[in-house]
Parts: structure tokens; C-alpha cells; sequence
């Protein structure tokens, strides 16, 4: 074990922690604002308790994600300077666009969202919730484009004297193919985790609180969070299709690393189950689906799909002896995990919207059982395809331009990195217990209450009034 292993470790620890907020975070904005905007349309009253309900935890969720997203940028100049140094004036681009437009945006405005109730014209207060939803659907999209350039790198140069990656072309790295994809990608599975929260918290009060005068508020939000899920893994699945032949054409070894396909095939079967040799080299069994990897791969039921035999050997031509094939396992498996979690809880929102036909209030225990593990469904299936995109770029940090041990920091030493490591972990796991516990004391707590408290004085003038926390 080397600086290296542990850096790699440590970022991959921090991202798909930061990870578990960031899809909750995307999608209960925009759920939010739509929940506010119904109540401003009809004026239902069950609009607005929801709005509330789900804003409390939409904050919460929120607070954690900034916190464990400032650490994450912290590494690029921590443990991976060499990285930063090379690739730093296009990579800083869209990232310093991201803080100081879209971050800001969505900031400044979730503080008039917060302190703007009662204060605010109902209009300017529905508005600033959707502003701060749209600048955190842009902070997703700038982070997404900077992550794009080391998937597929454009727009950019070589500077023979300094050996440093430069932006030629801002507007193609913005509009790289890759990010162009990932982005509506990311959104929906975005909002499949949303909307399995709202099922879940609402499923659980419609069942354990039959005869409260807040029941058809949760019947609602069971139905309209199972709607989602449902719209956005058919969303999912359509927009991962596209993705999947973009990563055919730009990063094929990840394409076959996916599929565990070690020999070129034309047509070339999907394999549902493969067993390889202990070194990666060959297939040794495998269940396959005839003709269907093609299809995915490149639209054609009988196209090309290069195998990691063949592109290794084209690799090493290319680029010098060494190892260009990621960890088969991981690549294969957590493609898998990806699409089985995600169907899983997209089966259990319809069963959801099965069990409440013509009125009907479920009853079933599993039923509630299935919709109380609904939320960690879609996060780990983000948390899995976040896993295999990066590990099936390996062992490129920038494909094509610079390999992953070349990124990492040279004067950081392994005792340094493995201190730094294990104390984030520690606050990280700190910081998950505080967070669950948050979200379920307030989920359990239920709507609020919306009948004003007498003991509140409303004589003063408006203006004489402070702000106050709305939640």
C-alpha cells in the first residue's frame, strides 16, 4: 500500500458520501417547488403543510451536502496536486462558474425561501424556491462538465513548454457529449431518490395514522412521490440507453469492462452473468442475451462491440506498455447493482400505486416494510453508477492524457494521507448518524400544524417584526 492507494481510497470515500446528499438535494428542490406551487395555484391547505413537511427535510439534507462538498473540492489541491496542476485552467473553469453563479444563486435565495414566509409577497416567496431549485440543478450541470472533460477531453491543448492541459474552447466543454447525457442522466436518477423519500414518509403516516385529519395530505404524496419514481426511471432507462453507446464510442474498454466482454463480437450478447479468469484475461462461463449488447452499444442489433482483449493491445500500441484494463469485477458488478437497485424501487412505487386503487388505504406490513428501504434503493444505485464510471475510466484520471498515479500529490506522504483519511472517515461517520437521526425525528414528527399561536403577538407593525427561522 502507497500514498496512492490510500488517496484513491479516501476520495472515493469522500465522493460517494458527498454523493448520498447530492441526488436528495436536486430532486426535493424541485419537488418542493412544485408542492409550494400547487398551493399558490388551489390554496389547498394539505399543499402547503407538504410544502413545509418536505422543506424541513430538503434543509437538512441540504446543510450536510455543502459541508461534505467543500471537503471533496479540498483533495484536488490536497492529494491530487499534480492533477490540479495539470488540468487546473479547464477543470477551474466551470467549477468557479459553478461557486459563484449557480452555488450563490441557490444559496442566497434558500435564505429568502427560509426567512421569506409571512414577510415576502406568496409570488416573490414561490420564487425564490425556484430559483434556488434551478441553481442547484446548475451547480449539478458545471460539476458534471468539468467531470466530463477527464471522461472525454475537448476544448483543450497541450503546452509542450509547461506540460499543462489549456482551454481552447469554453463553450465545448460545456458541451461535451458526455456531459450533454449525464446531465438529464443524473436528474432523473435525482429525482427517483426524491420522490422515494416523499413515498416513504408518506406511506408510513397514511398506514401508522389511518384516522388523522392529515391522511389525505399523505395519500397524496405517496401518489404524486410514486408518479416520480415512476416517470423518472423510465427517464433513467431511456436516457442511460444514449449514454451507454456515447460510452461506446468515446471510452470503449469501459464499455466491455461493463460487460465482462474479453473478445471482440459482432453482434455481441449481453451477459447477465460472467465468470472470468483470476487475472481478468478470459471468460471461463457466462448467461447471455443474444444481439442485445450490440443494440446498446451502438443501435444496431448486429454492430462491433470491441473486447478488452483486443483494446488493451490497441492501448498498449497506442499509449506504451502497462495496463489499460480497470478491475473487471467492480466494473461489472457495480453496473449490475446500478440497474437492479434502480428497477427495485421502481417496483415497489408501482406496488405502492397498486395498493391505493379506487381509494383503498394499504394495509399489507411488507408493503410498508418495502416502502421503509424505498429511499436507499436509488441511492445506491446512483452510488453504484458513480462507482463504475470512475472506475471503469481506470487507470486514466484524464482518458487518454494523464494515468491516475501520475495525478496524485508528490510531496504527500502515505502517513499523511492515511492520517487525513481515517479522520475524515470518522467525521463523515459522525456526521451520517447525525444526519439520519435528523431526518427521521422530523419525518416521524409529521405535517405541521398550521393554526396560528395565540400567544404570538401580531400588533407591532410588520417592519418592527425580526426575521425569524420559518422551521
Amino acid at each position: 500500500m502507497d500514498a496512492l492507494d490510500v488517496a484513491r481510497w479516501q476520495f472515493g470515500v469522500t465522493t460517494v458520501y458527498h454523493f448520498l446528499f447530492v441526488p436528495l438535494t436536486i430532486g426535493l428542490s424541485m419537488l418542493v417547488a412544485i408542492l409550494q406551487t400547487l398551493w399558490h395555484r388551489t390554496g389547498n391547505e394539505r399543499y402547503l403543510k407538504l410544502t413545509k413537511f418536505y422543506g424541513k427535510l430538503f434543509l437538512i439534507n441540504f446543510a450536510m451536502g455543502v459541508v461534505t462538498g467543500i471537503v471533496q473540492e479540498f483533495q484536488f489541491g490536497m492529494n491530487w496536486s499534480d492533477y490540479s496542476r495539470f488540468v487546473g485552467d479547464i477543470f477551474g473553469a466551470p467549477l468557479a462558474i459553478e461557486a459563484l453563479v449557480a452555488f450563490f444563486l441557490e444559496s442566497t435565495f434558500i435564505g429568502l425561501w427560509i426567512f421569506g414566509w409571512d414577510r415576502l409577497p406568496k409570488r416573490a416567496h414561490l420564487a425564490s424556491i425556484w430559483v434556488a431549485a434551478i441553481g442547484t440543478n446548475l451547480s449539478a450541470y458545471f460539476i458534471l462538465a468539468a467531470n466530463s472533460f477527464m471522461q472525454n477531453p475537448v476544448g483543450y491543448r497541450i503546452n509542450p513548454d509547461t506540460g499543462r492541459a489549456e482551454l481552447t474552447d469554453f463553450v465545448a466543454v460545456l458541451t461535451n457529449k458526455v456531459a450533454l447525457i449525464t446531465f438529464p442522466h443524473t436528474l432523473a436518477g435525482s429525482f427517483l431518490v426524491a420522490g422515494s423519500l416523499v413515498v416513504t414518509v408518506g406511506l408510513w403516516h397514511m398506514m401508522r395514522n389511518r384516522d388523522s385529519a392529515d391522511t389525505g395530505a399523505y395519500r397524496f404524496a405517496t401518489k404524486f412521490g410514486s408518479w416520480v419514481v415512476l416517470v423518472s426511471a423510465t427517464l433513467v432507462v431511456i436516457t442511460g440507453d444514449i449514454q451507454g453507446k456515447i460510452m461506446t464510442q468515446v471510452q470503449p474498454m469501459k464499455m466491455a469492462a461493463a460487460e465482462g466482454l474479453y473478445t471482440t463480437e459482432s453482434p455481441a450478447s449481453f451477459s447477465v452473468l460472467t465468470v472470468g479468469s483470476l487475472d481478468g484475461s478470459r471468460e471461463l462461463f457466462a448467461i447471455k442475451i443474444p444481439y442485445l449488447l450490440s443494440y446498446l452499444g451502438t443501435g444496431d442489433p448486429n454492430g462491433t462491440v470491441h473486447g478488452i482483449n483486443d483494446l488493451q493491445a490497441q492501448y498498449a500500441s497506442q499509449y506504451g506498455a502497462g495496463s489499460y484494463t480497470p478491475i473487471i469485477p467492480v466494473t461489472y458488478w457495480s453496473f449490475r447493482f446500478m440497474i437492479a437497485f434502480g428497477l427495485a424501487a421502481a417496483a415497489i412505487a408501482l406496488l405502492v400505486l397498486w395498493s391505493q386503487r379506487k381509494g383503498r388505504t394499504p394495509t399489507s406490513r411488507w408493503l410498508l416494510r418495502a416502502g421503509l428501504v424505498m429511499p436507499v434503493l436509488p441511492l445506491l444505485a446512483n452510488s453504484f453508477g458513480w462507482i463504475f464510471t470512475e472506475m471503469g475510466r481506470q487507470p486514466w484520471i484524464v482518458f487518454g492524457e494523464m494515468l491516475t498515479r501520475d495525478g496524485v500529490s508528490r510531496s504527500v506522504s502515505l502517513t499523511e494521507v492515511l492520517t487525513s483519511f481515517t479522520a475524515f472517515t470518522l467525521i463523515y461517520a459522525t456526521l451520517a448518524v447525525i444526519e439520519f437521526k435528523l431526518l427521521v425525528r422530523y419525518a416521524r414528527a409529521g405535517v405541521p400544524d398550521l393554526t396560528p399561536d395565540p400567544a404570538i403577538d401580531d400588533s407591532h407593525d410588520d417592519a418592527e417584526r425580526p426575521l425569524a427561522f420559518a422551521y
